[in-house]
């Protein structure tokens, strides 16, 4: 399939000219992954980039609020409590990263510039044991709402990797038409590695594929029992109510958007609902419990705190979810 990714939809949106389809209707139905019915696309040239490029740019004053830990925002708390109900029916799974580990230590064997859990008083350092490290970021055109993309996002987070997710929601006109022009068919999730040319639908397979090639090759137990596991990563979704899952008319961004999170986050969830909803492409820092890249946040950002998004097309970094959530949609939305 590696033929079939040239070029492939990172260079084609960093360089600024995203392809543009014409969308089309389309049937959905569930299978043994979620797959649409296909249908014939065609790309529609543009002759000037800079007219097609929508005007990027922060909603008028915007200031990106103070980080607050552990808050709920105003009007979210049902958000919230929703959104949490994935990880008991999950017992967890994309909140670890794989080898997690932790150990309590005094204040003074911590560093001014080194990032720990405070607890009472003490310091909890967190590490964990990763596999090889992907050159290039792993591609995966996916959406919030569906469990077997569930699945693959757990992974993702269990294995402490760096993602290039591209959402594809219902109607969604860009992502959608892109994976039946590579794959052949309209079926997620999609995943794409461009450090091995390696291309494949199937969770279960991708699951397998990550878990060799950039773990130890042992697969999480919630993630290796079959029905049962798609059963519950599906009845993690029912109390959002599909959330996640139908395109919003949007901008396209010129870069894709860098977005701090892991699975297990019900903030960091509720925030993907809207990058999928606008169909934003993101790039994934993942940092569930354990990852060195909460040091790496951490020292960039003087706090620790996910979700965090830095958006490259306006110069904007912020924490806090609520607040993340106006912003995506005040400037991205249509």
């Amino acid at each position: 399939m590696a033929s079939s990714l040239s070029p492939p939809m990172a260079r084609a949106l960093s360089s600024g000219s995203p392809p543009l389809l014409r969308p089309r209707r389309r049937f959905f139905r569930v299978s043994a992954e979620i797959q649409d019915s296909p249908t014939p696309t065609a790309s529609v040239s543009v002759a000037n980039k800079e007219a097609a490029e929508p005007l990027v740019s922060p909603p008028p004053g915007f200031k990106p609020p103070e980080p607050k830990p552990f808050t709920v925002g105003q009007g979210q708390t049902l958000d919230v409590i929703t959104a949490s109900l994935a990880l008991p029916l999950r017992l967890g799974t994309g909140t670890f990263v794989q080898g997690y580990s932790s150990s309590v230590v005094s204040p003074d064997e911590i560093g001014p510039d080194e990032y720990a859990l405070n607890v009472q008083g003490r310091k909890i350092k967190e590490t964990c044991k990763l596999g090889p490290r992907p050159e290039k970021p792993i591609e995966i055109y996916e959406f919030e709402s569906c469990p077997f993309c569930r699945k693959v996002r757990e992974i993702v987070s269990v294995l402490d990797l760096d993602v290039l997710f591209y959402p594809c929601p219902r109607n969604g006109p860009n992502f959608r038409p892109k994976v039946l022009q590579m794959g052949g068919k309209q079926q997620f999730p999609y995943m794409v590695d461009p450090n091995t040319g390696v291309a494949m639908y199937e969770s279960d397979s991708i699951i397998k594929y990550l878990a060799d090639k950039y773990g130890d090759g042992t697969v999480p137990l919630m993630l290796s029992l079959g029905f049962l596991t798609t059963l519950t990563a599906g009845l993690a979704m029912v109390a959002r109510m599909g959330r996640g899952s139908s395109y919003l008319p949007s901008k396209m961004p010129p870069l894709p958007l860098v977005f701090w999170g892991y699975e297990g986050s019900p903030f960091c969830r509720l925030v993907r609902e809207v990058l999928v909803e606008l169909e934003l492409p993101h790039l994934l820092r993942s940092v569930a419990r354990g990852s060195p890249k909460r040091q790496e946040l951490y020292k960039q950002a003087s706090h620790f705190q996910a979700p965090y998004l830095e958006d490259p097309n306006t110069g904007i970094k912020m924490f806090e979810s609520a607040a993340i959530i106006d912003y995506l949609k005040a400037t991205y939305s249509q």
